[in-house]
């Protein structure tokens, strides 16, 4: 038992913990008096951009950001408005508030340590009282299970007492009622006896001689025959009474149940902790239902196998591990993998049976970020990857810094949470260059950085999606130059799909998921027939780019006489005449003033432009209509003239 001393330095301890925690609070209002005398620094919220037209993209997630400091705990910043604000950047008060703030942030750093060895105080003083607790509390249990044998003999002994007395009782009552039916026949023996001699004394008073020897010569006669029997004394009933033996060998096995530990109950395996797992271990904690004396618990898990039937004899191996206390962390284990798990308690006496059985998760594999799926523009970027795990994982955490012009990392981190799918669209600032990581959770914890990729929010970055690709179509290593052989395959040797163009040798380009200004640029051969612009996802894979309502592009056709120049969308085109070859096209999409422009680069002369409103999002788009090639340019800035 805990005596009363104990509980007053533990309550001593108490009181020390509150005032080191008030007087840390003390220094955090001084701090915060005087971070108020400058700006404080703090990172922008955004919202992912929805289409006005009531349309999002396909398999595209919104989110929220929220900043997360180094060494410091989650913070989210409330949405005030979804336009990006430039003051921040202009005014350059960041570098200002750095230099004068380096003793603050000093003291502050100071604060979250101490505040951080006060809040492991705390949780170890209230471990130490809930074991004070236990401990009294399983020291009372103990005093009336003793107590509860203690009753439990003295009401058996009672009993067993009892009940002998009340035989011997039996036993003397019916001893003496046969000692008194013996003297009873003895007195009237004697009585008879009596009778018969005082009447010989009778007849022998009498005057007739003969008389009296008639009658006592029987007499005589049976006295010589009484002479000769020998006369037993003895008494018919034993004045000695049984004691047998009284059976306590219950009271014995009672008795003996006070010194001996019984054998413990069956465990229970908690369910699974949130962060309580990584790819490799996993944490698992148990507790007892009563107060069972445990001498130490054997763990045994197996990995869950979804291929593997239930009766197979091929199922995975069963493992063990002994510990002592209630937790055990277990090693050596499959990533994203689930485990079977349960617990025995052995003592003295004996084991217990087994708990019931728990799953746990171990931490998922990194994702694999799919870089030539991955797009961007000047507002935001859209990252794509793989989940790497066979098992599902409950969702994804992308996580963002920012790099410095000088090329150094920024020390916050922001983070992208919940996300479901392995998809996500980032709001950005424009002329910024990221570095951007995945991580993959489930309910053991978040996994290890996927490989960090770098965006840059320059211009408009995309991939060409080789899967739309024509047959004849060749793609560079790179991905950005596009070829069309002399050869023709045949048809055989063709492998499409709904996806692939049959009719045109064309390709797309990525899809860009936002309604802003996007510019690319391509670069063409005089001597190459081609199609360049724009088109919908579900554009007709068996028509030619611009012959439908669909698609916005810019033809070049060679004539024996001129370079032929069109502009095409549902089959029409102006009528225009380009006087000057462009070598290098420019490309400049406006969702929100329905805007499609191409530029010669070289002399910066606007060439056409498409007005229009796009009911979805669209694909950039290529063609080569004889054997040639063109190369693509993006993530470049737009030149001035584009959008005026």
């Amino acid at each position: 038992m805990v005596s009363h001393g104990d509980k007053l330095t533990n309550k001593h301890n108490f009181t020390v913990l509150m005032d080191l925690h008030g007087w840390l609070d003390v220094i955090a209002e001084e701090a915060e008096h005087q971070d108020l005398s400058r700006e404080s620094t703090t990172m922008e919220t955004y919202n992912v951009v929805s289409d006005r037209g009531g349309r999002t993209p396909r398999d595209v997630s919104t989110f929220q950001r929220f900043s997360v400091d180094t060494n410091e705990s989650l913070r989210f910043d409330p949405v005030e408005d979804s336009s990006l604000s430039s003051t921040g950047a202009e005014d350059g008060g960041d570098d200002d508030v750095f230099k004068k703030g380096d003793t603050e942030s000093e003291v502050v750093s100071i604060r979250n340590r101490l505040q951080g060895k006060v809040a492991e105080m705390e949780n170890f003083a209230g471990h130490l009282e809930e074991i004070f607790l236990t401990v009294e509390e399983n020291f009372g249990r103990q005093e009336q299970h003793l107590e509860q044998h203690y009753n439990d003999v003295l009401q058996t002994l009672s009993q067993r007492y009892d009940e002998r007395a009340a035989g011997l009782e039996e036993e003397k009552k019916a001893k003496l009622e046969a000692l008194y039916s013996q003297l009873l026949a003895c007195g009237q023996a004697l009585d008879t006896s009596k009778e018969r001699i005082e009447t010989a004394q009778e007849i022998y008073r009498s005057q007739d001689k003969r008389l009296f020897l008639k009658t006592v010569m029987p007499t005589i006669k049976r006295i010589e025959e009484f002479a000769k029997e020998e006369v037993d004394l003895t008494l018919a009933t034993s004045l000695k009474f049984n004691t047998p033996l009284a059976d306590l060998s219950d009271v014995k096995t009672m008795m003996d149940s006070i010194n001996v530990v019984p054998a413990p109950s069956a465990p229970v395996i908690n369910p699974q902790m949130p962060n309580s797992a990584t790819q490799t271990s996993l944490r698992v904690c148990w507790s007892l239902f009563s107060d069972d004396t445990v001498e130490y618990y054997e763990l045994y898990y197996r990995p869950v196998l979804e291929d593997t039937p239930a009766d197979s004899t091929c199922a995975p191996h069963e493992s063990k591990v002994q510990v002592k206390e209630t937790h055990c962390t277990v090693t050596d284990l499959l990533p994203n993998a689930q485990y079977e798990l349960s617990v025995t308690a052995t003592n003295t006496t004996g084991i217990s049976p087994a708990s019931e059985k728990a799953l746990y998760m171990t931490v998922p594999s990194p994702p694999v970020i799919k870089q030539r799926e991955c797009t961007s523009c000047p507002e935001a970027s859209l990252i794509r990857w793989e989940s790497g795990n066979t098992n599902p994982v409950d969702s994804y955490t992308v996580e963002l810094s920012e790099i410095s012009t000088d090329g150094t990392e920024s020390s916050t981190t922001e983070s992208i949470v919940a996300v479901p799918t392995c998809q996500c669209l980032i709001q950005l600032q424009a002329g910024r260059r990221y570095l951007i990581s995945v991580r993959a959770v489930n309910i053991g914890g978040p996994s290890d950085r996927s490989e960090v990729i770098t965006v840059s929010t320059t211009g408009t970055f995309f991939y060409l999606l080789e899967d739309t690709a024509h047959p004849c179509m060749s793609i560079s290593e790179d991905g950005f130059t596009i070829f069309y052989g002399d050869e023709e395959l045949p048809i055989s040797a063709m492998a499409l799909d709904d996806n692939t163009f049959t009719r045109c040798v064309a390709v797309l380009g990525d899809l860009i998921p936002v309604r802003g200004r996007h510019y690319w640029e391509v670069e063409v051969d005089h001597g190459t027939e081609f199609r360049i612009g724009v088109a919908y996802e579900d554009t007709e894979r068996n028509s030619y780019l611009g012959a439908n309502s669909s698609s916005w592009c810019m033809r070049h056709i060679l004539s024996p006489s001129r370079h032929k120049y069109e502009f095409l969308h549902n089959g029409w085109s102006p009528d225009l005449r380009i006087t000057v070859n462009p070598v290098r096209i420019g490309v400049a999409l406006d969702y929100e003033r329905g805007t499609l422009s191409f530029f010669n680069v070289n002399l910066e002369q606007h060439l056409h432009t498409f007005h229009c409103n796009f009911r979805n999002y669209v694909h950039s788009c290529f063609s080569l209509d004889n054997p040639g090639a063109l190369t693509v340019h993006n993530g470049i800035e737009a030149p001035e003239h584009t959008f005026i």
